[in-house]
């Protein structure tokens, strides 16, 4: 059963069976916003970028996106980058793997991130949303709805963070400025 997460809200990522997760797919879905122009509505591509910034003690350590696909340890595999969107209503655009299992025992959240590259912001985007699926047997189990029509060009969407009973994810979804991961550093470390 898929949980709607709100803003702030943490969910423990254990299976319902009491077992732990051991692989988690975090996906991106959008859709570009119709737009009134004189001959009619018309859609424009929205390129949006998913970032995974893996932190150790609050550090950056390192980030899996669009030009490095494959964390260093192997552990966080991005699926490629996608131009144009157009799911945004269930399946993902662009998706983050996660295999929990090989995590680096260091390594204490991972945060997701979403920007757009072109520089438009999410008064042009519509039905955008990130969620959390059980890899092994593809069962969505959190969902998150990015609020949209903001004069803004990314949002700090959540964070997979360990906690005492194991891995916990948190909907983060505050809303930030910048083109690229590297630009929105300053908004994701008062979320560490």
């Amino acid at each position: 059963m898929t949980v709607n997460m709100t803003k702030g809200q943490a969910i423990s990522l254990q299976k319902q069976d009491g077992g732990t997760l051991t692989a988690v797919r975090m996906g991106l879905g959008w859709k570009a916003a119709a737009r009134r122009g004189f001959f009619g509505s018309r859609t424009r591509e929205i390129d949006l970028d998913a970032s995974a910034v893996l932190f150790a003690d609050k550090q950056p350590v390192d980030v899996v996106f669009f030009r490095h696909l494959v964390s260093d340890d192997g552990s966080v595999k991005h699926t490629g980058d996608n131009l144009v969107g157009g799911a945004g209503a269930g399946g993902d655009d662009e998706a983050i793997l996660v295999d929990l299992a090989r995590v680096p025992v260091h390594i204490d959240q991972i945060v997701f991130t979403v920007n757009s590259f072109t520089g438009q912001t999410f008064q042009e985007v519509q039905n955008a949303f990130c969620r959390i699926v059980d890899e092994t047997n593809g069962q969505e189990l959190a969902r998150y709805t990015l609020d949209g029509g903001g004069q803004y060009t990314a949002q700090i969407m959540a964070k997979v963070h360990r906690a005492s009973a194991g891995w916990q994810m948190t909907a983060l979804g505050n809303p930030a400025n910048g083109r690229t991961f590297q630009d929105l550093m300053p908004a994701i470390l008062p979320h560490l």
